[in-house]
């Protein structure tokens, strides 16, 4: 059974605790390589585009006659090789969607978490939420757990918004809801950080 550390709400160490049993299941790294592709590529806009000869102002009329004249043979000013003329081979707008089948995304997402507590860099709070957003608080918190203050993911339950307020000043510290996070926030965070309610919460929705 896949285990962490389970942290009080000041950050204190407690205990270790077992984890669901989607952090048991075999790490499969082709589904976690789609799943990410997929992920990236769904985020490009893909609308980078120049100008063919045939969008570029000007041609019609060839420039000069084809010989005689001493200078270079030209059928129109629209060509690439003229100045305001076209782009050749430029890139044209284009869709990069990706999909990926609800089951690939599913093994994937349970392959990266199951990645993550093997390592022993998924951490549980008993809780984490504050009266206000202070992220001189949460700093606190984390520094006492002694969780290495670097690329740390905090993933927290749509209830939690004082965190996640909390932690939007932490340059190296990011916060995704449950239904939210997926497999490439999970593979990229150095540390994982979660409460147990947001944990029942991605147990029982993901």
């Amino acid at each position: 059974m896949a285990s962490a550390k389970l942290f009080a709400a000041t950050g204190d160490f407690k205990n270790d605790i077992q984890l669901p049993a989607m952090f048991d299941e075999e790490i499969n790294k082709v589904c976690m390589y789609l799943h990410i592709k997929a992920i990236l590529n769904n985020l490009r806009q893909g609308n980078a585009k120049t100008k063919t000869k045939s969008e570029v102002s000007g041609g019609g009329q060839k420039p000069w006659k084809q010989k005689g004249t001493g200078r270079a043979r030209s059928g129109q000013n629209t060509s690439a090789v003229w100045v305001r003329g076209a782009k050749a081979h430029g890139p044209k707008a284009h869709d990069y969607f990706e999909k990926v089948n609800k089951k690939v995304k599913k093994i994937a997402f349970h392959s990266a978490l199951a990645t993550k507590a093997q390592e022993g860099k998924f951490f549980v709070f008993e809780a984490l939420s504050f009266n206000a957003p202070k992220t001189k608080d949460l700093l606190a918190v984390l520094a006492k757990s002694g969780i290495e203050q670097r690329n740390v993911l905090l993933v927290v339950s749509a209830k939690d918004q004082n965190l996640y307020l909390s932690s939007n000043n932490i340059p190296w510290c990011r916060c995704a809801r449950v239904e939210d996070v997926n497999t490439y926030d999970i593979v990229r965070a150095n540390n994982v950080v979660i409460s147990q309610a947001a944990l029942a919460e991605l147990e029982g929705g993901r």
